[in-house]
């Protein structure tokens, strides 16, 4: 696989030039991943307007360290506290003087340190400069995305034929993680959501211990991860025959899903791409009952840029991955949600999560 680093590492030098700034301080882990290849929980990055980068980390990543990021990066092993080691190793970065931190990602903490011990340099907050970078996928992230939609595709495949009125939200989540990890998934890409019955019109809802009965929407969420790259999927399914009702309401759904994924394009704005499915359901009547965005971003996090939302006015990028999920929820009695990853690529949208919309009724 092509070494992307000094593509991404050339893209941030424009970036810091742009904004006047000597170098970034990089302390969100998906951005020092991104920009080194180091997946370890804990290290400083300093990326200098030149080029150069200072990674510190702790002993327990002293191997890893090296064979994750190679010559990527010149990597400092602290002795004790990650901090002191970047206090003791910033002064060899010669010509700093403005040094940028990411203001959404540090916390209060250690802002303090750098009031406290970093008195040498002029610290200014930034935001999103690594993320924006972040939103057009190379080809080999690509193809990490394209593995876990694969593996969350078939672990949805193998646990739906054993879905039964009686088993409880939990215990369904659990056949799906373990469908998941035998398809070679690193781990969730977040916590699974299943939501049954009434508590399917919870967009977010957390797997419960209630017992699915016969007739209800069973909302099923969940990702996998490969690489460090997370997919995201929805499926809304019945338990036993659906009501015309349901039918009603999966149909509106999955109309506006299609319509969704069919047209959106790189270069349209976000606020135009939520619109493709939210007046969709307007036309339907269903409008107040879709209460979120249409999408997201999907990469290194499950919730990534580029939004694709009401409010979003930001350009969606060429060869972002961005997911459409409309959902439709009636509080206390059910709701609908489906969910794919979507590539924008140049030759126009190409889903990655290909697995049947039709309204499935199990058991």
């Amino acid at each position: 696989m092509i070494d992307r680093r000094p593509d991404r590492i050339a893209a941030l030098q424009r970036a810091l030039h742009d904004l006047h700034l000597d170098a970034l301080l990089v302390t969100h882990l998906p951005n020092v991943r991104y920009l080194t290849g180091f997946s370890g929980s804990n290290a400083l990055l300093v990326a200098t307007a030149r080029g150069d980068l200072l990674l510190v980390t702790d002993f327990r990543y002293a191997t890893q360290v090296g064979e994750e990021v190679g010559d990527a990066a010149r990597a400092v092993i602290a002795d004790q506290s990650t901090w002191a080691a970047l206090w003791r190793e910033l002064p060899t970065l010669s010509g700093l003087e403005v040094v940028g931190f990411e203001g959404t990602a540090l916390v209060h903490r250690d802002f303090e340190r750098l009031l406290a011990d970093g008195q040498r340099w002029q610290w200014r907050p930034v935001r999103d400069v690594v993320e924006t970078l972040r939103e057009r996928k190379d080809a080999g992230e690509l193809a990490l995305i394209q593995v876990a939609a694969d593996m969350a595709v078939h672990a949805l495949g193998e646990t739906l034929p054993r879905l039964r009125a009686g088993m409880t939200e939990t215990a369904i989540a659990g056949l799906l993680e373990h469908a998941l990890r035998d398809a070679g998934s690193e781990g969730f890409a977040f916590p699974t959501i299943v939501a049954s019955g009434p508590r399917s019109a919870l967009p977010h809802a957390r797997s419960s211990t209630r017992t699915v009965q016969a007739g209800d929407f069973l909302l099923l969420d969940f990702g996998a991860i490969h690489g460090g790259y997370c997919s995201d999927i929805t499926r809304t399914v019945t338990i036993g025959r659906a009501d015309d009702d349901q039918r009603a309401l999966y149909g509106a759904v999955a109309a506006a899903q299609d319509h969704g994924c069919a047209r959106v394009r790189a270069g349209m704005t976000g606020v135009e791409a939520d619109a493709l499915a939210r007046d969709h359901l307007a036309a339907a009547g269903l409008a107040t009952y879709f209460g979120h965005s249409l999408g997201h971003g999907i990469g290194l996090e499950v919730h990534e840029g580029p939004r694709l939302a009401a409010s979003a006015e930001a350009i969606l990028p060429l060869d972002a991955v961005v997911t459409v999920e409309p959902g439709v929820y009636r509080p206390g009695w059910g709701g609908v949600r489906i969910e794919d990853d979507v590539h924008l690529s140049s030759a126009g949208p190409r889903r990655l999560t290909e697995f049947t919309r039709e309204l499935l009724e199990l058991g």
